[in-house]
């Protein structure tokens, strides 16, 4: 971590970017599993409501792929000038950026479909870097000073990516990468905010990109947060006994808690979905 991580930390809860559940009350994700915390990195734009609103101009405004960096860049500029969080954070992700990348050998800063552009456009303002503007269907557009133009042969230029965090590397391998391969460059460097410590690392480095975080969720962030006074012993224990083991933690959660489960089957639709969803795949034995 850099110097002002607990600074990072602090606005990672303050937005509601990191979210921890109450005692006994794990969050239910998409995949039909049950955990202790959410990560929406985005939510440091300012706050969910601001992030929300980001994205819907970008869905707005993506299928002119030529419009869509600069009307997103406009309005990343202007909440770099009026929100204090998105502000201190952007400029903590340049200057850690410049202490462990020579900018000179960096020829572009490229960022993925959607959240990527949140960080990566505003910061290839800044460091004065032409953008690369890369869409799912790895479709890609450079710009700068106002001017945008397809990407047609990157003759072995460098390219930085900047992403709001990293998991396993997928989006990376199905789309960043190739993308900018297909092009004749490189990604040479990543750079997230949050590095959820599930391998991506390691699927980056087989593809020699070196990669960096600003933060990464493990047991010693929790630690950290514990001690900042932002999170309660119960809830660290959830978390500590949820990191050593994913499944069985929960799966003693369920046990110990019977009720769980038949309370979201009578909750809203997306809860009962994925509880559903749990039980028809039997994700925890039961």
């Amino acid at each position: 971590m850099n110097i002002n991580s607990d600074n990072l930390v602090k606005w990672l809860f303050e937005t509601n970017a990191i979210r921890v559940c109450p005692q006994n009350k794990p969050f239910w994700y998409t995949s039909g599993t049950i955990g202790p915390y959410f990560i929406n990195t985005h939510f440091l734009y300012g706050s969910e409501e601001k992030a929300n609103k980001l994205l819907k101009l970008i869905d707005a405004e993506k299928e002119n792929i030529f419009s869509c960096p600069i009307k997103v860049l406009d309005e990343t500029l202007q909440n770099y000038e009026s929100d204090k969080i998105y502000r201190a954070l952007i400029d903590q992700m340049t200057d850690y950026i410049k202490s462990n990348i020579n900018i000179d050998e960096v020829d572009f800063i490229s960022g993925g479909e959607r959240r990527d552009w949140f960080f990566s456009l505003v910061i290839a303002k800044l460091l004065n870097k032409p953008h690369i503007t890369i869409y799912k269907d790895m479709t890609s557009v450079i710009s700068q000073d106002g001017k945008v133009e397809e990407v047609n042969n990157l003759n072995g230029k460098n390219v930085l990516h900047i992403a709001d965090l990293i998991t396993e590397a997928s989006s990376y391998e199905r789309a960043w990468i190739p993308a900018i391969s297909n092009k004749g460059g490189n990604i040479k460097w990543s750079v997230v905010v949050v590095d959820r410590k599930q391998g991506g690392e390691k699927v980056l480095s087989n593809y020699n990109v070196k990669s960096f975080a600003m933060v990464g969720i493990d047991v010693n962030l929790f630690t950290r947060v514990l001690h900042m006074g932002m999170i309660s012993d119960k809830q660290f224990e959830m978390i500590d006994e949820y990191m050593k083991n994913p499944k069985d933690s929960m799966a003693r959660f369920l046990k110990e808690n019977p009720d769980f489960i038949e309370q979201a089957l009578n909750s809203d639709d997306k809860t009962k979905e994925r509880a559903k969803l749990m039980l028809e795949k039997n994700i925890y034995e039961l």
